[in-house]
C-alpha cells in the first residue's frame, strides 16, 4: 500500500489533486490506516495510470470516470484504445517536428499524398461498416440509396476542394498511412463490439429517461457519454455537426423512428434527437 504523499512524489501528482479524485468518486482509495490516511494499491494505481493517459488528450474528468466506470469495456480494451489516441498524437508531433527541420533548413514545401480512388472506396467500406440500419436510412433519405450515396461520395472525395482537405488531414496524422488507419474502423474483434455495446447501453438509459427534461443534468450527462464515444469509435475530434444532423432526422423522420423505436420505446428516437440538440446549443 502507498499513501498519499507517496502516489504523488511518484506521479508528479499533487495531494490535492488525488483528494479531489476521492471527493468525486474518480480514484478513491483501496483502504484507510487507523490514523485516517488515504492508502492505494497496485490495482488503483493502474487505474490512475489510464486516467493520466486521459488526460494528456484534455479529456474532461465526468467523461474518464465515465469510461473507466463501465462495465462494458476492461483493462485492455481501455489500453487499446489509449494506445490508438498516442499513436496519433505521437505521428502528429513527429511531423510538426520534421517540419520544423526542414523550415530550419530552409526548406518548407510539404508533399503529401492524395488518397487514390482504391483508398477512397477503403474509406467509404470502413465508413459504412460501422453504421446500422437506422443510421443508413439517413442515407438513403437524403441520396435515394445506398448505391446513390456511394457514388455521391467517391465524386464529392475525388473533388479538387476535398482532395486539399484530405492534404490537411494527411498533415495532421503525419503520414498517409495513419491517417487511413484513423477513418478505418476500430479492430473489430475486440473494441467495435465494445463501442457497441456501450452505444446500446446509453440508448437504453436514455430511452427510461425519455420523459424527462432534456436540459436536466441527468440527460445530459447520457448525451456526453455519447458524444464521447462516438468521438472513440469514429476518431473524430468533434461529432457535434454529425449528431446535430442527425439529431434533425430523429425528430422528422417517421421511418427512422419506426425503425429504432421497435428496438428502445416508442417515442425514445425523437426525445434523443431533442437532448442531442439540447446538449449542443450555445448559452
Amino acid at each position: 500500500m502507498m499513501t498519499v504523499k507517496e502516489i504523488s512524489k511518484l506521479t508528479g501528482i499533487s495531494v490535492r489533486t488525488l483528494h479531489y479524485y476521492d471527493e468525486i468518486g474518480l480514484l478513491k482509495p483501496t483502504s484507510k490506516s487507523p490514523t485516517g490516511y488515504r492508502l492505494y494499491d497496485d490495482k488503483a494505481l493502474e487505474t490512475l495510470q489510464q486516467i493520466l493517459f486521459f488526460r494528456e488528450f484534455d479529456i474532461p474528468l465526468k467523461k474518464i470516470k465515465a469510461v473507466i466506470n463501465d462495465p462494458v469495456l476492461d483493462k485492455n480494451q481501455i489500453l487499446h484504445m489509449q494506445r490508438e489516441m498516442l499513436l496519433s498524437k505521437k505521428a502528429h508531433i513527429e511531423q510538426l517536428l520534421t517540419n520544423i527541420d526542414a523550415i530550419l533548413k530552409g526548406e518548407n514545401a510539404m508533399n503529401f499524398a492524395i488518397f487514390n480512388k482504391t483508398e477512397l472506396e477503403d474509406m467509404y467500406h470502413s465508413m459504412i461498416v460501422n453504421m446500422n440500419q437506422a443510421q443508413k436510412e439517413i442515407f438513403i433519405e437524403k441520396y435515394g440509396s445506398m448505391e446513390a450515396f456511394h457514388k455521391h461520395f467517391i465524386e464529392t472525395a475525388s473533388s479538387e476542394a476535398t482532395q486539399k482537405n484530405f492534404q490537411k488531414i494527411t498533415e495532421w496524422y503525419g503520414d498517409k498511412e495513419h491517417a487511413l488507419k484513423a477513418a478505418a474502423p476500430p479492430d473489430t474483434s475486440q473494441l467495435l463490439p465494445a463501442y457497441q455495446r456501450r452505444l446500446e447501453a446509453i440508448l437504453n438509459k436514455l430511452a427510461v429517461k425519455k420523459n424527462c427534461d432534456v436540459h436536466s443534468f441527468e440527460v445530459k450527462e447520457l448525451i456526453g457519454e455519447y458524444d464521447f464515444v462516438f468521438k472513440q469509435l469514429y476518431q473524430m475530434n468533434d461529432v457535434s455537426s454529425l449528431l446535430l444532423e442527425t439529431a434533425k432526422l430523429y425528430q422528422t423522420n417517421e421511418e427512422i423512428q419506426k425503425i429504432q423505436d421497435s428496438v428502445y420505446g416508442s417515442g425514445t428516437t425523437e426525445f434523443l434527437g431533442r437532448a442531442i440538440e439540447a446538449f449542443y446549443q450555445k448559452a
